[in-house]
């Protein structure tokens, strides 16, 4: 939307739409992933008959993702739902009315162990992203119900939001080491923490924040490539073998570098990542240690992570200050103050 592809922007919340739906609307039943038809099934198996690229297998289709519970997933919604009023037309009632069931099941299971963004095969853990994006999705729909005047269980919500940010300084920042950590009480680095600032749970400039952003460059960064976290530190992957450098997480670091004030090292390090896309200017999930596409091709979650970051850098780079926008209400000069929001 920010970029002017609204009909696609549309087109992707319909099928959205249709996902919730064949979930029967149920936040419980909420997957972190669906068939391209919305269907809700996808059961995984081997192809041995498919040699792979290079050392990127076996090959697989299906998921059996499908089947975990990733708590991160309700951030993404509403974050996606709050964006799309905020750019597009406004949210209808019976859509508002899955958004105060779901945001009201977040209440109640943000304290659980789940998978995590990473998608965990090993006993479920307390992730800080998981948390971080419980409270995105509180954060944001109390902002779209104040915003459209929505009814809604507001002190409750406001109430768990609070405990959501306590809990992460209580339980995820470690005073030892100086800087945030992956779970709960422990001592494991995870590049996603790296989407702090970016969600706006603490400024890129905060002391907290660049302790937690100079931890990570010092032990997940090489030339640039982030890996997401060091399996060998990490109880929750039991999978054996060795990942290489994660696409989107060296281009959240981009971000996190410009929005620390780090301009010219974040430039340097976006256009070392444009070298890497393959003739067509795609990415795949990873990189290996030649710079070489590995994992899923080409992977959404690379190319978005990069569209976000070469749209801040851009407005840096410009002498733009993209993190705050007066809100001018319709009333402003007659009689009425003006209010100051959050763009």
């Amino acid at each position: 939307m920010r970029l002017g592809y609204t009909e696609e922007a549309k087109a992707f919340n319909h099928w959205v739409g249709q996902c919730m739906a064949n979930s029967q609307f149920e936040p419980e039943k909420l997957q972190v992933v669906y068939r391209l038809d919305s269907g809700t099934e996808l059961p995984e198996a081997e192809l041995p008959h498919l040699a792979g690229y290079g050392v990127a297998k076996p090959v697989r289709v299906g998921n059996l993702a499908y089947r975990q519970l990733q708590l991160d997933i309700y951030g993404e919604l509403l974050d996606a739902i709050y964006l799309a009023n905020k750019y597009g037309d406004a949210i209808q009632n019976q859509g508002w009315q899955y958004v105060v069931n779901t945001v009201n099941h977040v209440c109640e299971c943000w304290q659980q162990a789940d998978a995590g963004i990473w998608e965990m095969r090993g006993e479920p853990q307390h992730f800080l992203h998981s948390r971080l994006m419980c409270r995105v999705a509180l954060d944001r729909a109390l902002r779209l119900g104040m915003k459209r005047s929505l009814s809604m269980p507001y002190d409750r919500w406001d109430k768990a939001r609070a405990a959501i940010r306590e809990d992460i300084w209580q339980n995820f920042w470690n005073p030892e080491l100086g800087h945030f950590t992956a779970t709960r009480h422990g001592k494991d680095l995870d590049a996603s923490m790296l989407l702090m600032p970016l969600f706006r749970f603490v400024s890129a400039t905060a002391p907290d924040c660049l302790a937690t952003l100079d931890a990570i460059r010092a032990h997940l960064v090489h030339d640039g490539l982030v890996r997401r976290y060091i399996a060998e530190e990490t109880p929750a992957d039991p999978l054996e073998g060795e990942e290489g450098a994660f696409a989107a997480c060296s281009f959240w670091y981009v971000e996190c570098l410009a929005r620390a004030g780090r301009v010219s090292e974040a430039h340097f390090e976006f256009e070392k990542l444009l070298r890497y896309a393959n003739p067509l200017g795609l990415y795949a999930e990873e990189f290996d240690r030649r710079g070489y596409a590995l994992g899923n091709t080409p992977q959404a979650l690379t190319h978005l992570a990069l569209i976000s970051a070469a749209f801040f850098l851009d407005r840096k780079l410009d002498g733009k200050d993209p993190l705050w926008q007066p809100y001018r209400h319709p009333g402003a000069g007659k009689g009425v103050s003006p209010a100051i929001a959050l763009c």
